[in-house]
């Protein structure tokens, strides 16, 4: 019985890993019930999306005229913006899916380890487009744009970046 608990854990720290979700600490993990590890790993997996692309066309419509972005330009992003917002929704509706498979799968007892593994790896193709997608629309997104507008571009997400990280920063220019 205990080797049964000790494969079936080693199993779903495997899981947790592939899906690149943090766990939690084991005693934090066996505290828990099953519907909170399934809202926990939800938040996780949203958090850690890849929306590089949705802010980086969201902040040049933000700031056209910072940017010096043209009429024809910010034509240009509307439709790629509304693509990339439906390819995410998309994303975040398929993974979700996979990963509803995944714990179905892992429901039973004695849970078949193949199908486990198929379905973490539906999971890691899934990101794998979605990632592959979001380079695509990068890619044409930047081709819109001019160097100076590109320059601009990165120094105003750099700044953005910081300001996530930093909660003390926000706090001093208000």
């Amino acid at each position: 019985m205990k080797t049964l608990y000790s494969m079936s854990l080693a199993a779903a720290v495997a899981a947790l890993l592939a899906l690149g979700v943090p766990a939690p600490a084991f005693s934090q993990m066996m505290a828990m019930t099953a519907n909170e590890h399934t809202a926990m790993h939800g938040q996780t997996m949203e958090m850690g999306t890849m929306d590089k692309m949705g802010d980086m066309v969201g902040m040049c419509a933000e700031h056209a005229d910072k940017m010096g972005l043209s009429e024809d330009q910010t034509m240009k992003m509307k439709p790629l913006h509304r693509e990339m917002q439906k390819k995410q929704a998309r994303f975040k509706a398929d993974l979700k899916i996979a990963e509803i498979e995944l714990m179905e799968i892992m429901d039973v007892k004695d849970f078949d380890l193949e199908k486990a593994g198929a379905a973490v790896k539906k999971i890691a193709d899934i990101k794998t487009a979605h990632h592959l997608e979001m380079l695509k629309g990068m890619k044409e997104m930047r081709s819109i744009l001019t160097d100076e507008q590109f320059k601009k571009m990165n120094k105003m997400m750099s700044m953005k970046m910081d300001d996530k990280k930093s909660p003390k920063k926000r706090m001093l220019k208000k």
